[in-house]
């Protein structure tokens, strides 16, 4: 029987849904606007011109069938996306899809995702973005479909949390993309618990289950007095990674950190980041901060991202391309703060620093509840630096043209229902 198939056969079961059972319907429909600018010397401005405009429509239907231990959870999407975007980043590599295109299910286990149309300026997608069953006993979980999972303690950035991280300048983070597992949760009396996952993915080349493609991992989570402590074993890709972290109360404020190990055919990787977050009143205003340094052990170590120089770096590319790196250097530092001006309106400034190079990303957040099930999101960018850093632009293979970008306008407009 296939997944695909269990799924309807718990749909459809009609009567035996009746008795015992709850069900939790809802979603959301968004739309967004991005508007971005294109300096001289940029390759996407030869490509699109000046600036590139683009507009996304996104349809989420969740469904939620609970019966005594047994749940079911689905997530629908359908996903228009029109603009100049998806039309120049098309016929792109994947190392150079430096803006999500479309999601796919090629090295999944389960193919549940259908693209009606992907030609021109448009593409029409489909999928199942959470699709899985799962029993919860007194101490244990088990649940087995498309689910999504997060580990570690960054709050910028997440070198622990290899399963699909967001990308630390996303502005909506309200859904991680789900990935095909096996996951199982044993809760101690202690209130400690053990997490295992099994990722089931299939060979690009083959299309068949690979181990080498897969990941297994355990992860232990442990409270002792007023800190919290995690502990990772796994095996991600056929490189064995070890990780251990926490979060700890330092008078008002909390720190958070994280230590992953990573051993690839290249040699061992040394991955960290920690952080410092503080909350506060002022002027009658809720505020919250929190400063954090980020050393990405698979960044390059001179500062040089041209072509040649990121082909001699393989650890490196192979996890941009996979979507589990967003930085190209070693050493980053990020500050944001969460200003409520409002209990309805929030303001988000942060900034994120590449020290190896002098680059920086900076973005104004906003959030702006405008009614019940009504939100307004928005956010502009503003790249710093000179040609050559990342975010600046790095280099191309044509001379003289770069990967650059200018200011960027965020807006998503979400009706919840």
């Amino acid at each position: 029987m296939t997944f695909s198939s269990a799924l309807l056969i718990l749909l459809s079961s009609g009567p035996a849904l009746a008795q015992g059972t709850t069900v939790e319907f809802g979603g959301h429909v968004k739309y967004q606007l991005v508007a971005t600018a294109y300096p001289e010397g940029s390759l996407f401005r030869e490509l699109t011109g000046s600036q590139a405009l683009d507009q996304n429509l996104d349809l989420r239907l969740n469904l939620d069938v609970d019966r005594g231990p047994w749940n079911l959870d689905v997530g629908y999407q359908l996903v228009g996306l029109f603009g100049d975007t998806i039309d120049f980043t098309r016929d792109f590599p994947p190392v150079l899809r430096l803006v999500a295109r479309l999601p796919q299910d090629d090295t999944r286990l389960f193919n549940l995702t259908y693209v009606f149309r992907d030609e021109g300026r448009a593409a029409i997608v489909q999928r199942l973005d959470r699709g899985s069953i799962g029993y919860s006993g007194e101490k244990a979980v088990v649940r087995f479909g498309r689910q999504a999972i997060s580990w570690g303690n960054g709050m910028i950035y997440t070198p622990m949390d290899i399963f699909n991280p967001f990308d630390p300048a996303a502005v909506d983070k309200e859904y991680k993309t789900g990935d095909d597992m096996l996951y199982g949760q044993y809760l101690r009396g202690s209130g400690d618990d053990l997490q295992g996952v099994a990722v089931l993915r299939r060979n690009l080349e083959t299309g068949k289950v690979d181990a080498d493609w897969c990941s297994f991992a355990l992860k232990y989570h442990g409270l002792s007095g007023g800190s919290e402590f995690d502990v990772l074993v796994a095996r991600h890709f056929a490189d064995p990674l070890l990780a251990g972290g926490g979060s700890q109360s330092l008078g008002g404020a909390v720190w958070r950190g994280d230590a992953v190990v990573t051993f690839t055919d290249e040699g061992t990787v040394f991955s960290a980041v920690t952080s410092l977050s503080y909350s506060w009143v002022w002027g009658g205003k809720n505020l919250s901060g929190v400063v954090e340094y980020f050393f990405n052990g698979f960044g390059q170590p001179d500062g040089q991202y041209d072509p040649d120089s990121l082909a001699a770096n393989p650890a490196l590319l192979r996890r941009v391309v996979r979507g589990e790196l967003f930085t190209l250097g070693q050493h980053y530092v990020a500050g944001s703060a969460l200003i409520e001006l409002h209990p309805l309106f929030h303001l988000t400034p942060t900034v994120f620093t590449n020290l190896s190079d002098g680059s920086a990303l900076i973005q104004l957040a906003t959030k702006n509840d405008l009614k019940q099930d009504l939100v307004l999101l928005g956010a502009f960018n503003l790249p710093v630096g000179p040609d050559g850093t990342e975010f600046g632009g790095i280099a191309t293979d044509v001379p003289g043209q770069y990967l650059s970008r200018g200011p960027g306008l965020f807006l998503q407009l979400a009706w919840y229902f």
